[in-house]
């Protein structure tokens, strides 16, 4: 037996499949989901199963006919979306209808939504009811999961990551963006979907390490070299200097390994200030 990954269509999160052939990377396959028999595609290199794992199956590759259905049920999916979408409208129901996919083998079709309220989903069932026979799930989703399933163009001008590789959504703070030295700005920090980037977290770690070098921002320091005394206005961790404002005006980038703290520095400079202590400042 083998364990392969495969992604659905709509989401670039991996599913592992047990399998009892390899099947080539791109491959289509007939798979046994928790919805029901659906169609696949291969995107990684077989493994050996974990003993302890939960596992779907891999039924079969997907034969030509089976492909050809898949993609006649995507079409009939997609026009129900759309006759929901303006059903909804007239019944000024206040949802936004995302998908309605089918099962391979047409026993159910999942209609994810997302809504701001509680809302009587009872007329659209009804209005499924006269286009197919189908059992009916409907699913609550998310912002960001809105905006996996739909794609949409980041700030970056390529595709949104959450469509084409995060695997899961990881917690995403200000704090971040507070380390990173980024505006604090809503409209800048947020993505397509109206929550923090994603983004904000792949390199998180890495800031975390240079901001140990640098002195806590509103901390009074003093220029080794020309003496100068002043309170840390602005870090700068990829580069490894700070920006200082002393009484006679601002400094920038000063490198950090030429700096002391105030307190240690000789006699008229000034000590430490109040902004230093640890409760009011920040990096």
């Amino acid at each position: 037996m083998f364990v392969l990954p495969v992604r659905f269509e709509r989401s670039p999160k991996l599913h592992s499949m047990l399998s009892e052939q390899d099947y080539p990377v791109g491959t289509r396959v007939v798979v046994q989901g928790k919805r029901g028999p659906e169609v696949a595609t291969v995107r990684g290199q077989a493994s050996p199963p974990d003993p302890k794992g939960r596992y779907g199956a891999v039924l079969r590759d997907a034969s030509p006919e089976e492909l050809i259905r898949w993609k006649d049920l995507h079409r009939q999916g997609e026009d129900l979306k759309w006759l929901l979408r303006a059903r909804a409208r007239e019944r000024r129901l206040p949802v936004k209808l995302v998908a309605v996919e089918f099962t391979l083998d047409e026993s159910l079709v999942t209609i994810s939504y997302s809504a701001d309220e509680r809302i009587e989903l009872g007329p659209l069932i009804a209005e499924l009811r006269e286009h197919t026979r189908a059992r009916v799930n409907f699913a609550a989703i998310g912002p960001r999961e809105q905006a996996q399933m739909l794609g949409t163009l980041g700030a970056c001008g390529r595709e949104n990551c959450s469509s084409t590789h995060l695997q899961d959504f990881a917690p995403v703070s200000i704090r971040m963006a507070r380390d990173q030295q980024l505006p604090l700005n809503p409209e800048k920090l947020s993505g397509p979907c109206g929550r923090l980037l994603c983004c904000l977290q792949f390199e998180h770690t890495q800031y975390l390490e240079l901001l140990k070098d640098l002195p806590r921002k509103n901390a009074r320091v003093c220029h080794e070299g020309s003496g100068a005394c002043g309170k840390v206005t602005k870090l700068h961790p990829l580069k490894g200097t700070v920006d200082i404002h002393t009484e006679q005006g601002p400094v920038y980038d000063l490198p950090a390994s030429e700096l002391k703290r105030a307190t240690d520095a000789p006699a008229g400079h000034p000590g430490k200030s109040r902004a230093e202590s640890p409760s009011e400042s920040e990096r």
